[in-house]
């Protein structure tokens, strides 16, 4: 009796992994064992940098509040505290639109936080 190898799902599951290789460059895009390794490897990277993505915004939003406030006379520390002490919720994005695309409107909730 021959040995069944059973071709049809080996060649299945090659493909749709291969799929996931489309735009790699060179032999990482075709060749069954290289592409595995670097799929692997894109797929540890893509788990690991949505929550770098997360971080890195975060820290971003801090740098633009911290600027806004200092413009506006205060620090991020202290502005972020009195914000709390008044028990004004607003994320951190949405402080740092404010912050970067309406300036005025942010200098009024530093003052009325301070205040």
């Amino acid at each position: 009796m021959p040995r069944a190898k059973n071709k049809v799902a080996s060649r299945e599951r090659r493909r749709k992994f291969l799929k996931l290789a489309k735009g790699f460059w060179g032999r990482r895009k075709n060749v069954w064992t290289i592409a595995k390794h670097h799929i692997e490897k894109a797929l540890q990277y893509q788990y690991r940098d949505r929550r770098l993505r997360k971080r890195n915004f975060r820290r971003l939003w801090i740098i633009r509040i911290n600027a806004a406030c200092r413009q506006n006379g205060t620090t991020y520390s202290r502005f972020m505290g009195a914000l709390r002490q008044k028990n004004i919720e607003i994320n951190r994005k949405i402080l740092a639109d404010f912050a970067m695309n309406q300036p005025d409107y942010f200098a009024k909730l530093v003052e009325f936080a301070l205040n």
